[in-house]
């Protein structure tokens, strides 16, 4: 698919924030791009590896992955970077291709910031450079394998 986003970037035609925090046969785990915008440290994209546009098209052999991954990737959020709670949300609006947003919030996150984009509203909110994401992925890939 020459025009979507999410198979450019795994065709590597596309460059993008972070590292690879997680992948296998099915998905692939990395952290939001905001095209040189800072980024909220903690906001993590899981995305199918086949181009597939909603959840209704996974096989089950992807459903499970999606699944384990979704579970792996929110304890490591919770348990390296501290997150109080973790959002998740499919959406597929912008991008026709199926990912889903699993993004951290951390303790002291006032109430009127609390949802999945709230939280970017929120002037103490953990934001950041490249650097920064590559440094959360690197240390959220280590405690994933760490905890296999």
């Amino acid at each position: 698919m020459n025009d979507c986003f999410i198979c450019n970037k795994h065709a590597g035609t596309i460059d993008t924030a972070g590292i690879m925090i997680y992948e296998d046969d099915y998905v692939y785990v990395g952290h939001i791009d905001r095209n040189g915008r800072p980024n909220y440290l903690g906001h993590i994209m899981i995305d199918l590896k086949r181009h597939a546009p909603i959840l209704a098209d996974l096989t089950e052999e992807e459903a499970k992955a999606f699944g384990i991954a979704m579970a792996r990737v929110s304890k490591a959020l919770k348990e390296s970077e501290k997150a109080e709670h973790i959002y998740s949300l499919v959406s597929g609006n912008s991008v026709p291709h199926l990912h889903m947003h699993l993004i951290a919030r951390y303790p002291n996150t006032p109430k009127e910031h609390w949802g999945p984009m709230e939280v970017y509203d929120w002037e103490d909110a953990p934001m950041g450079d490249n650097g920064a994401v590559v440094e959360l992925c690197t240390r959220m890939k280590t405690y994933l394998e760490s905890n296999a």
